[in-house]
């Protein structure tokens, strides 16, 4: 009776390992897909004109490797809103819940600018299709 014993221990403590392996492996993975998830997606846009209508800044653009217009919004007088020039900047699409608008948010750096640097970022808009 006494060897039952010792080897149901061994098992119980296998069994226990092998769930522990398993659950640790399932959070790294879980972890690595969120990170995944809120990687930013960077694209080179050209402004073709801004203007301000009622409040809103209201930026025309068009990315490089897409002929479709589209534009970005910004509360005039908001923090981060700027009427830009024409030409081209660098525009990074920020994850879901992580700006300052309830949209798809944007942020807008200079076309030479560290787009990790958020000191160097000339605004942050609402990208509507």
């Amino acid at each position: 009776m006494r060897g039952n014993t010792h080897l149901d221990s061994k098992g119980t403590r296998m069994k226990k390992g092998i769930v522990l392996f398993f659950l640790t492996a399932f959070f790294l993975s879980a972890a690595v897909v969120r990170m995944a998830a809120q990687e930013k997606e960077k694209s080179v846009i050209t402004v073709k004109k801004s203007d301000v209508v009622t409040g809103v800044i209201v930026v025309s653009v068009q990315r490089e490797k897409a002929p479709k217009t589209f534009t970005l919004q910004c509360n005039q007088g908001a923090p981060s809103c700027n009427q830009l020039k024409a030409g081209k900047y660098q525009m990074v699409e920020l994850p879901a819940n992580s700006g300052m608008y309830d949209c798809k948010d944007v942020q807008v750096y200079g076309e030479t600018a560290d787009t990790e640097d958020t000191d160097q970022k000339l605004g942050e808009y609402c990208f509507v299709e």
